[in-house]
This record gives structure tokens, sequence and C-alpha cells, in this order.
């Protein structure tokens, strides 16, 4: 690809991104007060970070991996379950990773 068409397609992203967010102002707010709505936006951006924290834990460039992430992102979910504070859950999954790279886990 080359770096013309790259940043056509970068430019042209942003531009969506952009209409995206003029239309979102546009539309009527009795329609954002539907609950139905309103629950299809909180789960829209929970499937969102969801995505994009699997995607940053299970891969490199194109390839699926399994290393240290993958733990420590287990420990760091039951962390949030146990309700435990953000910096708690920060630091026992940056500790899990630690401790299983150390042990030789890539």
């Amino acid at each position: 690809m080359s770096d013309v068409v790259l940043w056509v397609a970068i430019v042209a992203a942003g531009l969506v991104c952009l209409g995206i967010k003029l239309v979102g102002h546009l539309v009527p707010e009795h329609w954002l007060a539907e609950p139905r709505v309103a629950r299809a936006a909180a789960l829209v951006t929970v499937a969102l970070l969801s995505a994009l924290v699997a995607v940053q834990a299970a891969t490199t460039g194109r390839a699926i991996v399994l290393d240290a992430r993958l733990p420590a992102l287990a420990v760091a979910a039951v962390a949030l379950a146990l309700r435990a504070p953000f910096i708690v859950v920060v630091v026992l999954a940056a500790v899990t990773a630690a401790v299983l790279r150390a042990l030789g886990m890539p």
C-alpha cells in the first residue's frame, strides 16, 4: 500500500468519524431518551472496549499469541469481579505478568 493511499484512508476515516459525531448532535433528544437506545449505546461502548482489550491481550502484529498478558488479564478480571480498587487491579495484573515472564513465559 502506498503512502498516498494510506493517508487518504486515514483522512477518510477521520471524516467519517466526524460525520458520525455531527449526526449524533442532530438526533432529536427524545430519541436518545428511549431506554432501548440508551441501553444499546451503553452496550456498544462496552463491546468496543472489550474488543480493544482482547486484541491487545491476544495478538502481536497479525499473529495470535498466548503469553503472560492473558493470565494477567484473567487476574484483573477476577479482581474487578471482586470489586477491588482500580489501582489494585492494575498492580495485580502487572505483578502476574512480571512473575510469569520471570518464570520464562513469553
